[in-house]
């Protein structure tokens, strides 16, 4: 990591330790509900990881813990790993709050096998997770390397195409204003952030990759993973763009008006019984 990077990394780091405070006293994030049973985890995400009840689960990049509780409240043996140490924190509080038995551990995700030194049946990365990594190339061999053979990974992503595209004028049309091949950091600078409108962060300066849908499933099958499953979906887990609204399904959409866009995207990958170690 040359000096640049460091600099982006503690920037990035420095927001979301700011953050966690604010996300969990968020109503998008509701943890009174969680804490009264509500799930956070959506249907896609259920059905595309299949059983966990008595499976060893490692969540990546897991914040404060809620969807990594989800999966202990299913009955999986779960370790949530972030390397935010006030997320960390947040997480075994919250563990503690909820009654659940789950181990959290601060680290960088590419770390985590050297810090972890375990195998498990199943790797579940969070939403919006990708984008805080500058390259997938070792985030993929890293996730090789934490799955036992026979195991699998699955993971809920914004889709890189929708990060493009940015709401202009009253009607929040959306316009693209952005290179979907860039390799180069999109810089931001944001008092709030998606879960905390109206926020005062002091660290508001961020950077994201848009990293192509063929990046992590090339990182993937480079690492000796196999690509069991990809789906695109025309429509978010959050609220993305002010034109959007939430149905009945449970997920926002878009107005209508012109053809749709990806907005989502998952993948399920299993690493095979035999080959690399």
């Amino acid at each position: 990591m040359n000096g640049r990077e460091r600099q982006r990394y503690r920037a990035n780091r420095a927001r979301w330790d700011e953050s966690v405070a604010h996300h969990v006293a968020s109503p998008d994030y509701d943890v009174p509900g969680f804490l009264r049973g509500a799930d956070p985890l959506f249907p896609l995400e259920v059905d595309g990881m299949g059983p966990v009840r008595g499976r060893t689960l490692l969540h990546l990049q897991c914040h404060f813990g809620l969807d990594t509780l989800a999966w202990a409240r299913r009955g999986a043996r779960v370790v949530g790993l972030d390397y935010s140490a006030p997320a960390v924190a947040a997480a075994r509080a919250l563990a503690a709050r909820a009654g659940l038995t789950a181990r959290f551990v601060r680290s960088d995700v590419l770390d985590a096998p050297r810090r972890l030194g375990e195998r498990f049946d199943l790797v579940y990365t969070g939403k919006g997770a990708l984008c805080w990594l500058p390259d997938l190339e070792p985030w993929g061999e890293a996730v090789a390397r934490l799955l036992r053979p026979g195991g699998r990974l699955f993971y809920l992503e914004d889709h890189p195409i929708a990060e493009d595209y940015e709401p202009t004028g009253r009607g929040g049309r959306l316009v693209r204003r952005h290179d979907y091949f860039r390799s180069a950091p999109l810089r931001f600078d944001e008092t709030d952030t998606y879960a905390t409108r109206g926020a005062r962060l002091r660290h508001t300066v961020g950077y994201c990759w848009l990293h192509p849908t063929s990046q992590a499933v090339t990182a993937l099958a480079h690492a000796g993973l196999v690509i069991d499953e990809f789906r695109e979906y025309p429509f978010s887990y959050w609220h993305r763009y002010p034109a959007m609204r939430r149905a009945a399904d449970g997920y926002w959409h878009l107005p209508r008006e012109g053809p749709p866009i990806p907005l989502t995207y998952s993948v399920r990958a299993h690493r095979p019984l035999r080959g690399r170690d």
